[in-house]
Parts: C-alpha cells; structure tokens; sequence
C-alpha cells in the first residue's frame, strides 16, 4: 500500500469475510499531516467506484486518530511490482508458475491508470502526485489510482496554485508546477508520461543519474527523457506529446485511452522486453528533499 512517514496502513479481516485497508496516522503527525488526510478523504467520498480507482469503504472521524478504511489490494505498489518483475525476469522463476510480464501486460497497466484518470478528471479531481508508487495491483493485473493526499477538488476553477511545501515529487512534475505552482489536468497528463516511462523501464527511477536540481533546469530548457531503446516510437510519441511544454497542446487523459487502446488492439509489441537494458536503469529509493 502506498506509505509516507506520517501514514500507517493496516490490511486486516472484517467478519472474517473482507480484508480492507485502513490508512491513519502515526502519532507524531503534524497539524497539516491531519489536514491532507481529511482532504483525501473528502476526496474519495466525492467518488463513485470506479475499477481503476481504489474505492473508499468507510471512515471514522469523530475523534482522533482518524480512519480512513479502502479496498486492499494485494499485490500492493506497481512500482514494487515492476521492480520485481525486473529482478524475475533477470534471475528466473523456478518455483510455480511464472510472473513474468509482458508487451501488453505494460501497455494495458498504461491504459487502465488512464481510464481510470479520466474518470478522476470528469469528477473535477486533480490528482497531482501520479506516479507508479501511488498506483495498486491486483493479483489479475487491475491497476487502481490512489493515494489522494496531495489531490484536489478544483471542479470551479480547473487550476489548482500549491501554497505549503514539503517533499515534491519533482521527477514526475511539469514545468508550470515545478516554477509557477500551478497544478491542472494537464500537470497530470504530463505526470502520466513520466509514468508511461516508468513502466516501460520496469519501475526505474526518472531521470537517472541526475540531480532534482538539474532536472528541474534541463526540463525547463526543453530536455526530456530520452526513448528507451527497448521501446517503439509510436508508445513514446505519446509520452513526448504528455511533455509538451505548452499544456495545452498536451492531451486528454480520453485521448490517451484512445491512442493506447489503438495500440492495445494491434498484434505488436510495443515493449521489446527481450531487449530489455538492466545495467541502464536503477532504482532510486531515497533522496533528500525528493519524493520518490
């Protein structure tokens, strides 16, 4: 489940029929720890269930600590997900049947995590820390949005300014976000690319080997991330055009779920995992002032 250091996540049995998942905080949260929580769950309880969004089941508010109580979904983070998918693939499965990803496996996770963002974005949500951590998997390979801390209700004005600071998830932030504040759908769009790229280097960290300082300069004079050379041109055409540093020639999440569904619905393969460069990517875990 997605964790930060003021969350603790709880999997545990209802009448011993439903596991759900429960997200309160840690006793040592700060003031505005409690008030992102309440926003997410205002958030979700504005929702209605969606398969590619993780549904909200319940929560209990009249005192503290709050709780939040969602779906829990058992195979977790898709970051760790493909990350381990890495590691299987590079050292063989022995033991039962093999998990092993494919083409389409990756490019439907893309088309789902899109679905279910165009559905946020009909609702007036905002989510702006999309990313490949705050993504679950089920063990049938249903890929749900969550994680809703920093996501915003701005059905009035479409646009959202970020006044408070804290750990941003620089890599996965356009430039109006990274230099004006500004958050919108297409901030998220440009988020989904970054994402895009992620699953295609299986979880790999965006930007690697350079610094959040000079990704934020080299994106701002026009630098993105360069085509893995085991991904074909037509999947990373739609990556570039989510980087676009015009947001409005950015597309919608609905024209994303229309280009990859195209792709989804041809025989080829748009990953080519057999080609597949281990030694170019890594895993980034923890970098100060960064949210990975």
């Amino acid at each position: 489940m997605p964790v930060s250091a003021s969350y603790r996540w709880s999997p545990f049995c209802v009448d011993g029929v439903t596991t759900v998942a429960v997200k309160t905080l840690k006793e040592n949260a700060a003031e505005v720890e409690k008030k992102d929580l309440l926003s997410e769950l205002e958030v979700m309880k504005s929702l209605d269930p969606h398969v590619n969004v993780v549904r909200f089941l319940g929560c209990c508010t009249d005192k503290d600590p709050i709780f939040v109580i969602i779906e829990y979904v058992n195979r977790g983070k898709l970051q760790t997900y493909l990350r381990n998918s890495r590691a299987e693939r590079h050292y063989g499965n022995t033991h039962g049947k093999s998990n092993i990803l494919t083409s389409g496996d990756l490019t439907s996770f893309m088309y789902q995590v899109a679905k279910g963002m165009d559905y946020l974005t009909s609702r007036g949500i905002i989510h702006r820390d999309l990313a490949a951590r705050n993504i679950l998997i089920t063990d049938d390979h249903t890929c749900k949005v969550a994680d809703f801390g920093f996501a915003r209700d701005v059905v009035t004005s479409k646009i959202y300014e970020r006044k408070s600071e804290g750990k941003l998830p620089i890599r996965w932030m356009a430039t109006e976000s990274l230099y004006d504040n500004i958050f919108s759908v297409k901030s998220d769009i440009w988020s989904f690319g970054i994402l895009m790229w992620e699953i295609v280097t299986l979880g790999s960290t965006p930007y690697p080997g350079i610094s959040a300082a000079d990704v934020m300069r080299k994106v701002r004079d026009g630098y993105r991330l360069e085509k893995p050379e085991h991904c074909r041109r037509e999947l990373y055409n739609i990556m570039y055009y989510c980087w676009s540093s015009d947001s409005n020639e950015r597309p919608t999440f609905l024209e994303v779920v229309q280009m990859l569904d195209k792709l989804l619905h041809t025989e080829m393969d748009y990953i080519e995992l057999e080609r597949f460069p281990d030694h170019n990517y890594y895993n980034i875990v923890n970098l100060s002032g960064e949210k990975l």
